[in-house]
């Protein structure tokens, strides 16, 4: 095989690239050095240089993924101009979505599997973790405004992620058919969580029809 004439710079980029696009339809599990260099048509050696095992590999995936995920879901729990009720359920609504879209990309970052992985350089204590401090920093600054009913921030948006994550590892698993009524189950999720840290004390108007009738159910 004629090896490919790639800068050297671009290398390590490019067998991540391989790799990300390889598990958008195959499981994590059956990603393997080799297919970096038989889809590159280098070298072991040259994958060696970047990689020196799979879970070197993996550990670069699980911060690059957290990067994906966190510009997905960041910036719209950080829009100030949209009121903190819409942007709760356009976050939820986006993380559930791209969970959809990237399953086996989902399952590396939040999984069991490569957890030793992942604790080894993060975690959601961590100001850096900026999906999990995003939605702690937004559950503050709607207690600060008398929105969200005073409690711990960081066991809300335990509370909060753990219904997400839940309902999101349902879909992508195909749990008892449930991708049938995902909709219909997230909009009830959606009110359950509402119904739980949303104060009574603040009206809240919502641009958003879904949420701005649960706001007028919980108010009756």
């Amino acid at each position: 095989m004629i090896k490919n004439d790639y800068h050297h710079g671009n290398l390590k980029e490019e067998f991540l690239n391989i790799a990300f696009n390889f598990i958008l339809s195959n499981d994590i599990d059956k990603l393997t050095l080799k297919i970096l260099s038989d889809e590159t048509g280098t070298s072991r050696s040259a994958i060696y240089r970047h990689f020196k095992s799979k879970d070197a590999l993996i550990e670069e995936m699980i911060e690059k993924g957290f990067e994906q995920f966190d510009n997905i879901t960041s910036p719209i729990l950080k829009d100030k101009e949209k009121s903190l009720v819409d942007r709760f359920y356009l976050t939820t609504k986006a993380y559930i979505n791209w969970a959809k879209v990237n399953p086996s990309l989902y399952r590396l970052l939040f999984g069991k599997k490569y957890s030793h992985i992942r604790e080894e350089i993060m975690s959601i204590q961590d100001e850096n973790c900026s999906g999990f401090s995003g939605l702690k920093l937004a559950i503050e600054e709607g207690q600060a405004q008398g929105i969200i009913k005073k409690d711990d921030s960081y066991k809300q948006a335990i509370i909060i992620w753990a219904s997400i994550h839940g309902l999101s590892s349902l879909i992508i698993d195909d749990f008892l058919d449930i991708q049938e009524i995902h909709e219909e189950l997230y909009s009830d999720m959606f009110k359950s969580l509402l119904a739980g840290i949303i104060s009574n004390k603040v009206k809240i108007i919502s641009t958003i029809p879904f949420v701005n009738n649960i706001l007028k159910l919980k108010e009756n």
